[in-house]
């Protein structure tokens, strides 16, 4: 199996990172990515159900020196959206992968006019619950036992006032904060 070329240097963004949406042909470096992230990864036939369904989800990858490093994915209905999952290669952590994949799908979900965007997160994943509240998710409830495999609360999240003037600002300070990232 090929593993992503890891980066040289660490710091704080990585260039050369392209989105894109996802395809079947990316479907054997996602699923790696899964194994090494969740305990329950998703199944190959539940990842192609969901890239089938075009019209109510989208996915994309986050792509570094050819191979996919991240990926993410987002289910929409009636004025809403929902995170299916974000995920990004244990070696590219902290290199605002999650933040570029979180940063576009939400740009879309505002588009498609989707004025609440919610998501489940472990209520032991500090790291994202830190990027989520950085893009105005607030925790709204708990689901007992979601995740099955280790029998771990997830608190649901959510941004309430998607299509407002002021996440419109809030998006575009992320932006600017990747782009001056970006420059170094």
């Amino acid at each position: 199996m090929a593993v992503a070329h890891q980066p040289e240097q660490r710091g704080p963004y990585l260039d050369g990172v392209e989105l894109t949406r996802m395809r079947r042909r990316h479907l054997r470096r996602v699923l790696a990515i899964e194994a090494r992230v969740y305990p329950r990864p998703w199944s190959p036939s539940l990842f192609l159900s969901e890239l089938a369904q075009r019209h109510s989800r989208s996915y994309l990858v986050a792509r570094y020196d050819g191979e996919v490093v991240g990926y993410a994915g987002m289910m929409f209905m009636a004025g809403e959206a929902h995170v299916t999952n974000i995920a990004v290669d244990p070696d590219f952590h902290g290199r605002k992968v999650g933040t570029r994949l979180l940063y576009a799908i939400i740009t879309e979900a505002v588009a498609r006019a989707s004025g609440i965007i919610s998501l489940e997160v472990r209520v032991t994943n500090h790291k994202a619950q830190e990027m989520y509240e950085k893009f105005g998710f607030s925790v709204t409830g708990t689901r007992k036992g979601y995740y099955i495999e280790t029998n771990e609360d997830a608190f649901v999240m959510e941004v309430r006032d998607a299509l407002s003037n002021d996440y419109r600002r809030t998006l575009q300070t992320i932006r600017n904060e990747l782009e001056e990232a970006a420059r170094g």
